[in-house]
């Protein structure tokens, strides 16, 4: 006979402080089969604190698309597996996604054990509201690519919450108020853990501040969101800025990097559209 299918736990595990583990996640931690970890010496660590011996496995982005298969072979069989993040919530800008999604096409059964996350403890501690919020997680690495996707949400009033490498906090917060404009903002960093730090201030304060001194540990940014009626520029003509910019000699290129940026609308398709310009013949 076919063994029932097992059951896949996504467990929120601290983010800083390990006192913060709740009660049913120590039990269930101590109870699985297997333990999927996306940093087995951060798991270590933790299922040291808690007295806990369970076997380990590591799941992180570079092979979570073999292990996913892997583990939802030993659900079917029966197998109980816990996911965890290297820290917060499994699937929240980490690996997990890709189980969860093969799982519930198998009918295998899913249990989340809520816990901390740094989206949401950024968000309260920033003082900034929280009626409405959204949550952007890693930006693009280049300012071009970083700039288009703030230029996206400039018109959203939703909080802004951003997870960022530490080394790359100043460029983005420079990112952040050349596209959004002065805004308040929190740089959320090292939460929960002893030398935690939340600085509220404007953003161009705030990219002052760490251009000179540049963060350290893990960082999470909350910016406020646009200002109620605020919209971008829809009275620009397309179409005709892309025909007069052509006509001054500028490339398609840089034509839809500012107008995107104006506008909101796709890069891709006002560069299309001044390529095709460019291919018109000249009028008579």
């Amino acid at each position: 006979m076919a063994k029932d299918p097992g059951t896949l736990y996504l467990v929120a595990t601290p983010i800083g402080n390990l006192e913060d583990l709740s009660h049913r996640a120590v039990r269930i931690l101590g109870e699985v089969d297997l333990i999927a970890a996306e940093d087995t010496r951060a798991a270590q660590v933790l299922l040291r604190r808690y007295s806990l011996r369970r076997p380990l496995l590591s799941y992180f982005e570079g092979n979570e698309a073999e292990r996913a298969a892997a583990l939802l072979g030993r659900l079917q069989g029966g197998a109980r597996v816990a996911l965890i993040a290297q820290a917060g919530t499994p699937g929240i800008s980490d690996p997990g996604y890709r189980l969860t999604e093969l799982c519930r096409r198998a009918g295998v059964r899913i249990e989340v054990l809520p816990g901390a996350s740094a989206v949401l403890t950024a968000l309260v501690a920033a003082g900034l509201p929280t009626d409405r919020f959204l949550f952007l997680g890693f930006p693009p690495r280049t300012a071009e690519k970083r700039r288009l996707a703030f230029a996206r949400v400039r018109t959203l009033d939703a909080t802004l919450v951003i997870y960022e490498a530490p080394g790359r906090v100043p460029d983005t917060l420079v990112d952040l108020l050349t596209v959004l404009g002065e805004r308040e903002a929190a740089v959320c960093r090292e939460l929960t853990k002893v030398h935690e730090e939340v600085v509220r201030g404007k953003l161009s304060e705030l990219a002052a501040m760490y251009g000179r001194t540049p963060a350290r540990g893990e960082v999470t940014l909350v910016v406020d969101g646009a200002p109620r009626g605020q919209s971008l520029d829809e009275s620009i003509d397309v179409g005709a800025e892309v025909r007069r910019e052509v006509a001054a000699g500028r490339s398609p290129r840089e034509i839809a990097a500012e107008l995107s940026l104006r506008t909101g609308k796709p890069r891709r398709l006002i560069y299309q559209l001044a390529v095709s310009v460019r291919r018109e013949p000249p009028s008579r």
